[in-house]
């Protein structure tokens, strides 16, 4: 079996937060899902965690970083071409996220971010990994 990864991220409003990923085209794992949780599908091994801030002090003795002041962590999207970068980033900004970084073009590499509802930084990432190769080596 694949190793699987969860990302727990805290979020204000569960409803919102949902609304904003269902509209980029993402479904959610009821079976782990309540009122307080919602299990946000990235792939067949890749899920995060959304959980209200009240649950999510249950998991941490730590205070909880406000994201719209600090960045903890920079989570990366992969894309199959520039194209599905631009989509995907012009759709987040559509649905209410906010930019986070201008573009970044390496030729063989293309990026783009933006901050979710919850002030998340999340990348969008296309690579040609041949070129990449070619350029590296």
């Amino acid at each position: 079996m694949p190793q699987m990864i969860f990302v727990n991220l805290p979020v204000n409003d569960l409803a919102t937060t949902k609304a904003f990923w269902a509209a980029l085209g993402y479904s959610f794992n009821e079976q782990f899902s309540d009122e307080t949780t919602a299990c946000l599908v990235i792939s067949d091994t890749i899920y995060a965690m959304l959980i209200t801030e009240p649950r999510f002090k249950d998991f941490t003795k730590q205070e909880i970083a406000d994201a719209s002041k600090t960045t903890e962590v920079i989570l990366c999207l992969s894309a199959d071409s520039r194209e599905g970068v631009d989509s995907l980033a012009d759709l987040a900004l559509a649905s209410g996220g906010s930019p986070a970084m201008d573009a970044q073009d390496y030729g063989f590499m293309y990026g783009r971010s933006f901050m979710d509802p919850d002030d998340h930084h999340w990348e969008v990432m296309w690579m040609d990994v041949e070129a990449a190769a070619k350029a590296a080596g």
